[in-house]
């Protein structure tokens, strides 16, 4: 048996694009539509807010996802910050771990006009689609913002994402932060 020193699942040519990316970090929010079997959803963190009357958000989607098509067929999303608490959850919708009975079963949800709502996600919003077009290997969605709750960060901290690995945001903050 031989002991290499390098990882053995290591991409000998990385995409040095992604890997800037991937420093760059972020929240971690759930994206979900639709409605009872046709509910799809999706872990994003390639999103921006921006504000203005009305507000927008444009998010990068990947465009074969089952999410992106039921945001094409209902023109309506939920966007839910998770907390360090939802990070098995995150891998669920990320399609890195599998779930029995699919990702909607592991969790209570809440039907809105938008589509389905996580029952303990305290930070979400509604939008409606407004744009969409390709943009490199992604969809970028650009969403219209028609509702929008703002509760205090969980204790636990808001979920992030950095170099292809879970950590916690927010401690130490304000409610008003």
């Amino acid at each position: 048996m031989t002991i290499h020193t390098e990882h053995p699942f290591t991409d000998p040519h990385p995409d040095p694009v992604r890997r800037f990316r991937g420093r760059l970090g972020g929240a971690v929010t759930l994206w979900t539509s639709g409605s009872g079997a046709d509910r799809a959803g999706l872990t994003v963190s390639s999103l921006v807010v921006a504000l203005g009357r009305p507000a927008h958000v444009v998010g990068l989607l990947d465009p074969d996802a089952d999410l992106t098509e039921a945001l094409r067929d209902t023109g309506c999303v939920v966007m839910q910050v998770l907390s360090w608490a939802d990070r098995s959850l995150a891998e669920v919708f990320a399609g890195q771990a599998p779930l029995p009975g699919g990702p909607f079963r592991a969790v209570e949800w809440e039907e809105t006009p938008w589509g389905p709502r996580l029952a303990t996600a305290g930070t979400w919003l509604g939008a409606e689609l407004v744009e969409e077009r390709e943009l490199g290997w992604s969809a970028q969605v650009t969403c219209r913002i028609a509702h929008v709750e703002v509760a205090d960060d969980p204790p636990s901290g808001a979920l992030g994402h950095r170099r292809g690995r879970w950590l916690s945001l927010g401690h130490g903050l304000g409610s008003d932060a």
